[in-house]
């Protein structure tokens, strides 16, 4: 009886395991070709892939997020008001030392109903615009002057760096005595406060310029004038408004300084009047107004930085 041998002879067996690793291969090939084929959406279902992006940038979620920022930002305000309320309700404050928030409320429904205080918010905004612009374009010119050119910066530089450190609020007597008690020394004081700010930002802007841009100007033959029109000016102008957005709320306060003496009309003289007939809820809405103030000029600079500045890159997301 013959028994058959079940084991196979060497050159079979490499025959057939090459047979089927070269099966195995042409099937990793197939499936590599046919993932490579086959479309994104397709690829990601058949390998049941979540996509993440979709969940980070759902329109409901950023919403959740505003809404919970505000909340956040709005939290401190509010808990601030409750207690006021609480203390001068439960008679911990007098009323003669801090108004109650509805006094505050009722006295400036009184005085809109007046037409009070719109006058005075118009003439105080008048003479902070006034001396805005004169101590702005004063400031831009001087930086400019001293930026741009070495002789400019030996005759401007020193002299206002020796007169940015005395304090405009010490100026207010002198300028009494020039200019007398009417709108004039206002104006001048906060022209005075306003320049300091804007020279210094703009000195340090037009200084601030790339060397590499100035070089590439000369490469391609710019004037002076027009180099400094398209290359410095544009590239300073960053710099310059931030010492405008500083200027403005230096404003507010030189502002509130030059009020606060002979004045006959404007928010100072409402809250000097205010304050010695004891009526702290109207000065209280008096500080509320120069709050709003000061928020609205910070709006319009932020407004104007993304209207002037469409080209400055961020490295945070609107």
């Amino acid at each position: 009886m013959t028994v058959q041998d079940s084991r196979c002879a060497p050159g079979e067996l490499g025959r057939g395991s090459a047979t089927s690793d070269d099966l195995a291969t042409s099937d990793d090939l197939a499936t590599s070709d046919d993932l490579a084929a086959a479309e994104p959406a397709d690829l990601a279902a058949s390998l049941d892939l979540t996509d993440l992006s979709r969940r980070r940038n759902a329109p409901g979620r950023r919403a959740g997020l505003r809404r919970a920022r505000w909340l956040l930002r709005g939290l401190v305000p509010a808990a601030l008001l409750i207690a006021w309320q609480w203390s001068t309700s439960a008679g911990l404050v007098p009323p003669t030392t801090l108004a109650s928030p509805k006094s505050v409320l009722e006295a400036a429904r009184d005085l809109i109903a007046d037409g009070e205080l719109q006058t005075a918010l118009r003439v105080s905004a008048g003479r902070a615009l006034t001396g805005l612009v004169i101590g702005a374009g004063i400031g831009v010119a001087a930086g400019l002057v001293a930026g741009l050119w070495k002789l400019g910066e030996e005759l401007v530089d020193s002299t206002l760096q020796m007169l940015r450190t005395v304090p405009f609020i010490a100026l207010i007597p002198l300028f009494v005595v020039w200019f007398g008690i009417g709108d004039t020394p206002k104006i001048v004081l906060i022209a005075v406060a306003c320049v300091f700010p804007v020279y210094l930002n703009t000195f340090a802007g037009v200084r601030g310029v790339d060397r590499r841009l100035i070089e590439v100007g000369r490469v391609f033959g710019l004037s002076r004038t027009r180099m400094i029109t398209r290359l410095v000016l544009p590239n300073a102008l960053p710099s310059v408004l931030v010492g405008i957005r500083y200027a403005m709320g230096i404003s507010l306060l030189a502002l509130v300084a030059a009020e606060q003496i002979n004045a006959s009309s404007g928010l100072g003289a409402l809250v000097m009047n205010a304050s010695n007939q004891i009526r702290t809820d109207i000065v209280i809405v008096g500080v509320v107004v120069y709050a709003l103030l000061g928020l609205l000029v910070d709006l319009v600079v932020r407004l104007l930085e993304r209207l002037l500045l469409p080209w400055r890159p961020t490295i945070v997301k609107s």
